[in-house]
């Protein structure tokens, strides 16, 4: 089975982690700072947090800005859960944007016209969490121009994006947001096996999600209510979490890190090849925005369903697996799992992302996918659509 995804580890990874392995600190030691360090100069960004997973970076930031009961947050319906359940996590409300029918992504025509809607009512979102679906980054400055217009915090959920580029700029640079969240999943592009990251380049927002992702614990004397007991002293200041990573994790990070760049244009020559043999194909392919360079995590192309006769969606999804094509589809849209629709979502709340879902393959799409394997897959599809 050639799988959608998968990491490379390689024996400079091994290494890495054997030496920690061999050292004093396996977690709260000298690799999880040298991490965020290395992260935040690739990125440009001030400050990064480290935490144990993209939904637990996703939470402590919902935290920083101030959402709770009474506020809403507003994402796109084509994401995993965790971009919607992480304003649920801090009492806020959750609602949806539909997105854009090329990018895929939060369609910020879509999202002004909401916005006008919710202003009128009284419920514009507090937090806004744009996803860079497969990697591509969302149209950011429109987006931020809506933020200044309407006073909400943004959140870009780049779980998916590391390594690419918005308009020349690393994502992640904070440019146009408050918080970056970054991903370390085995599929991701580099990984820490499980592992996620916030960056911002706000000192404030910084410090809490540092104090947030340790239980809320803090050493600093600063922050105490009052001087410390003795060199042992700790105050707990805030209702905080174990969301910490390890410093195997980490080692692990850094040395994947060096190849990001290696990874992310490897991933674009990969993505050509695929557009290139599948322009005659019933299929739409992925198209780019001319601001973006997608971190290409995720290579979606769309069924021309009326173009195709023999199979429907789900018949020509199984019969690629079948045939030993790891395909996958990302994702079904959030509004529709059983749990938002029992807060009273339903379809046909946000037609393009149903649509979208109706349609979606994603085809295997990792750094070290050989030719041969690309070309196993193209022509099984290829089979499958003619």
């Amino acid at each position: 089975m050639i799988p959608y995804g998968r990491q490379d580890i390689t024996q400079a990874d091994i290494d890495a982690v054997v030496e920690v392995l061999q050292s004093d600190f396996l977690t709260q030691g000298p690799k999880v700072p040298a991490f965020e360090q290395a992260v935040a100069e690739k990125v440009g960004a001030r400050h990064a947090v480290a935490v144990n997973s993209a939904t637990s970076a996703l939470h402590i930031a919902c935290l920083a800005l101030g959402l709770g009961a009474g506020d809403w947050l507003w994402t796109t319906p084509v994401t995993f859960v965790a971009s919607a359940n992480c304003g649920l996590y801090c009492g806020a409300q959750v609602d949806f944007v539909d997105i854009d029918p090329r990018t895929y992504n939060m369609d910020p025509f879509e999202l002004e016209r909401k916005l006008i809607i919710a202003e009128r009512e009284g419920r514009l979102p507090k937090v806004v969490v744009p996803v860079h679906l497969c990697g591509q980054p969302c149209d950011m400055a429109a987006i931020q121009a809506l933020a200044q217009r309407y006073g909400f915090k943004v959140i870009e959920d780049a779980s998916h994006a590391i390594g690419g580029k918005y308009r020349g700029e690393y994502i992640g640079s904070g440019r146009y947001s408050d918080i970056t969240v970054f991903s370390f999943h085995p599929v991701k592009i580099i990984t820490t096996a499980e592992g996620g990251m916030a960056v911002t380049n706000d000192d404030t927002l910084a410090a809490r999600m540092m104090l947030l992702r340790s239980h809320g614990i803090t050493r600093d004397p600063v922050l105490m209510t009052h001087a410390p007991d003795g060199p042992w002293y700790y105050q707990q200041v805030e209702l905080g979490f174990n969301y910490r990573m390890t410093e195997l994790q980490a080692a692990l990070g850094i040395s994947q890190a060096h190849r990001l760049d290696a990874y992310v244009s490897r991933r674009h020559v990969i993505a050509r090849g695929y557009d290139a043999r599948l322009a005659d194909l019933p299929v739409t392919i992925p198209w780019q925005h001319p601001d973006s360079y997608s971190g290409m995590h995720l290579y979606v192309i769309r069924l021309k369903l009326d173009q195709i006769t023999r199979k429907g969606h789900r018949g020509i999804f199984e019969s690629l697996r079948k045939q030993g094509i790891g395909v996958n589809l990302h994702y079904i849209p959030v509004h529709t799992q059983p749990y938002y629709q029992a807060m009273g979502f339903k379809k046909g709340d946000f037609p393009r992302a149903e649509q979208y879902y109706q349609e979606a393959i994603s085809l295997p799409m990792f750094q070290t996918l050989g030719e041969e394997q690309q070309n196993k897959v193209i022509e099984v599809l290829r089979r499958e659509l003619v």
